[in-house]
């Protein structure tokens, strides 16, 4: 992939700022190398997210991952704290894995409002801010995950990855799959988040929807930040020639000693191989004094089910988690591979007009190429629907039966074809 441009380096959209002052509010870049507007700024965004007083060492944190992310912060200078933003955004230009290869994506994190200053189109202001400066830098899709799923719809934003919490009964469920080859040992967790991320950046062509994380996902995920906790361990697995391919971070929470039903919480797991993964998750099937493993944030296909003689013994729950907003349709389009031939044409309605527009798309050996043109469309559908189905995660037939996507039924089932995805897509971080 060409050089991803650097957000940091990009002007902030001035339509935003003009219109926010003439409301009295102030839009802002944040520099990281002002420790005190970084501490502002953190505790806004923890404050945000209904959290507590940040420490000085906490709100230090935070300055690594935004190092390299473009930081913004709307301020009111009529609060008393004035230091303090009453809206945050960050982002930054990520490679993200599409089938076939990656594609850069804009992406959005950490935006907040406080709760003084809701319903006043603050949020409106700095979504569309961010959607008009990566259009304006040829970026051609954005994403977020989304704390609330009813927010991003009228931005353009469609669910596009799915997320799955396992529950495992253990005392129902007995290992019924393969013995690998390999050793599970345990690891220190600092030694684990070097590896953590060393494994999540070699297998992100494996997960399509999935962006490269960086060092305090992994910490965090280790309870050494966020939210910190001293008992969560680490163990990683050794192939048999010695070769770490993967490694698991987990707690134990409730009374194990006492009735041993404790229950193992899986807060990351990551694996190279199959025999890596089925491993791990062995090891914390059949540990000691566990009576229900929960997983969070996993596959919605996940194998588990078939390595276990008694599927029903788990359960998966399922929620959306990563939200795409397509804002080139021809440069999304052509980014990706498929896995079947089609020509249809398409039209997207999109109340911002970034993707809005009819296009012939001719799909062939793999790949497509999307022209515009004045004819009749095959299959009409709004940036929301096309964009969650970008990445072959829902159907078309199925957003179709929805009312969703309307027109031929066969041009319909070619392109649905056509998007199908060989995994579920699946972004294992929060961003």
């Amino acid at each position: 992939m060409a050089d991803l441009p650097d957000a940091r380096t990009l002007p902030l959209d001035e339509t935003t700022r003009a219109a926010l002052a003439e409301r009295g509010l102030e839009y802002r870049l944040v520099e990281n190398e002002r420790v005190a507007a970084m501490e502002g700024w953190a505790y806004a965004v923890h404050r945000g997210f209904a959290g507590g007083d940040l420490s000085p060492e906490d709100a230090a944190d935070w300055r690594e991952p935004m190092a390299w992310r473009r930081v913004t912060g709307i301020y009111d200078p009529t609060v008393p704290q004035v230091e303090r933003p009453v809206a945050t955004a960050s982002s930054w230009v990520a490679p993200m894995t599409v089938p076939g290869g990656t594609l850069p994506s804009w992406s959005i994190s950490t935006i907040t409002v406080a709760g003084t200053h809701r319903r006043r189109g603050i949020a409106r202001a700095l979504l569309e801010a961010e959607l008009r400066d990566a259009h304006a830098a040829g970026v051609p899709v954005a994403g977020l995950t989304a704390s609330e799923a009813t927010i991003y719809g009228r931005y353009g934003f469609g669910p596009a990855t799915q997320i799955a919490t396992w529950r495992v009964d253990t005392r129902r469920v007995r290992w019924n799959g393969p013995d690998a080859p390999g050793r599970v040992q345990y690891v220190d967790r600092e030694d684990a988040v070097l590896l953590m991320g060393e494994l999540h950046e070699r297998t992100l062509a494996d997960r399509v929807g999935e962006i490269p994380g960086w060092p305090r996902r992994w910490r965090g995920r280790l309870g050494l930040a966020e939210d910190k906790n001293d008992d969560v361990r680490a163990v990683r697995y050794l192939d048999a020639d010695g070769a770490p391919r993967g490694v698991m971070a987990y707690r134990i929470s409730g009374d194990p000693e006492a009735d041993g039903a404790g229950v193992l919480t899986i807060r990351y797991l990551v694996a190279e191989d199959d025999a890596a993964l089925g491993a791990l998750w062995r090891f914390a099937l059949e540990h000691d004094l566990v009576a229900q493993v929960v997983a969070p944030m996993r596959r919605v296909d996940e194998a588990l089910p078939w390595l276990v003689d008694d599927p029903r013994g788990v359960k998966p729950s399922i929620a959306d988690h990563g939200w795409l907003r397509i804002l080139d349709v021809p440069a999304a389009l052509a980014a990706r591979t498929y896995a079947a031939p089609a020509s249809v044409t398409l039209r997207v309605t999109d109340p911002l007009g970034y993707a809005e527009g009819c296009w012939r798309v001719d799909i062939a050996d793999g790949r497509a190429t999307a022209t515009p043109t004045d004819a009749e469309a095959d299959i009409e559908l709004t940036v929301v629907d096309l964009s969650a189905a970008y990445l072959g995660g829902f159907p078309l037939a199925v957003l179709a039966a929805a009312g969703r996507v309307r027109g031929r039924a066969e041009a319909i089932d070619a392109l649905g074809l056509a998007l199908r995805s060989t995994r579920a897509p699946f972004l294992s971080i929060v961003y």
